[in-house]
């Protein structure tokens, strides 16, 4: 462990104390053939398409159940390179850490992007490391970017969503949202939800290994699923209807929704998707998908209308059909 149990300027400012934080904490758990001291990554690619996304992570707290802000900027890259039909192959990652931050978190931190980058198959080749003053970042950001390789004949977006769809969800949604509002604890609320937080790619190759008809994967984070309908929807000119019994909560979920007027469908998910494919093949891609880890719990949800182009209704449990109203202002709890 470095000296000082804590983080200073002089870690950030390039000199030697800099070179022992990335060595011994960085350099330790990123290592890798490609892992690289020079100014930039060299990376043999492969011919053919390329998926790459980039994304800051400024969760509070940095630390959660069901992982931490480490596991959480693996995954949200690349679950977002998945959703493309990507296989994710390389990271790259950017921190800023306020003075004072403490090492062994720092180490803890890094220890799950190792972890979480080995589960999802990919290799961090590169990063950066920035110390700002205290009080002028909430303990560490986070960014990093991502680079995957799309296989032959696989194409996904949100504009590809036809009537007559089939809508699914991997699992039960809004527990990475609810996790981070009972971790604030503004509230005096108890109960038993950990986050969702978890690498995707593998399910989703399985996918669509299964079903290469797949017309739209989305990521269900920031804005929850609820969102995500509203934007592909508005992205394919279509329009999308759910069924209110078919929506998968988890009862603490709804328990704590309850309580402070939230809606399921707004809250963030860490480890869930939304997928988009023909009706035909909905049993089939809905089978896989529950033979894999993570997305085990997948359900049917909802079907893509000619009627409402650019709305989310709802047929509710009575049969009445609802307007699910469309995400505006600030969503709560506000998780970045």
């Amino acid at each position: 462990m470095i000296g000082n149990n804590t983080v200073t300027l002089a870690h950030g400012a390039g000199g030697k104390q800099t070179s022992e934080l990335i060595d011994r904490v960085f350099k330790s758990h990123f290592q890798n053939p490609l892992f690289t001291a020079d100014d930039a990554a060299v990376i043999q690619m492969e011919k053919g398409r390329i998926a790459m996304s980039t994304d800051g992570f400024i969760v509070s707290p940095a630390f959660f159940a069901g992982g931490n802000i480490g596991k959480l900027s693996i995954c949200g890259t690349v679950n977002d390179l998945a959703c493309m039909g990507a296989v994710p192959k390389y990271l790259t990652c950017g921190f800023v850490i306020e003075e004072g931050f403490p090492m062994d978190k720092l180490e803890e931190i890094a220890a799950a992007m190792e972890k979480t980058a080995a589960e999802a198959g990919v290799q961090i080749v590169a990063g950066d490391t920035k110390v700002a003053g205290k009080g002028q970042v909430d303990g560490v950001f986070i960014n990093t970017t991502g680079v995957g390789i799309i296989p032959d004949g696989v194409k996904t977006s949100g504009a590809l969503a036809k009537p007559g769809d089939t809508i699914l969800v991997t699992g039960d949604i809004g527990r990475h949202g609810c996790t981070i509002l009972l971790e604030r604890d503004d509230y005096g609320i108890e109960a038993d939800v950990t986050s969702d937080c978890a690498p995707l790619s593998g399910a989703v190759q399985a996918a669509l290994k299964a079903v290469p008809e797949i017309h739209v994967i989305r990521d269900a984070t920031r804005g929850g699923v609820g969102t995500v309908l509203y934007e592909i929807a508005a992205q394919s000119g279509v329009g999308v209807n759910l069924d209110a019994g078919k929506i998968p909560v988890d009862p603490a979920v709804k328990g704590v929704c309850g309580l402070l007027g939230l809606e399921p469908l707004y809250l963030a998910c860490e480890g869930r998707l939304v997928m988009v494919c023909p009706d035909e093949k909905a049993d089939l891609l809905a089978e896989t998908l529950r033979s894999c880890k993570y997305t085990e719990g997948t359900t049917v949800i909802g079907r893509i209308t000619e009627t409402m182009p650019g709305r989310v209704t709802m047929t509710t449990e009575i049969g009445a059909q609802t307007l699910l109203p469309q995400p505006g202002n600030e969503l709560l709890p506000r998780i970045c």
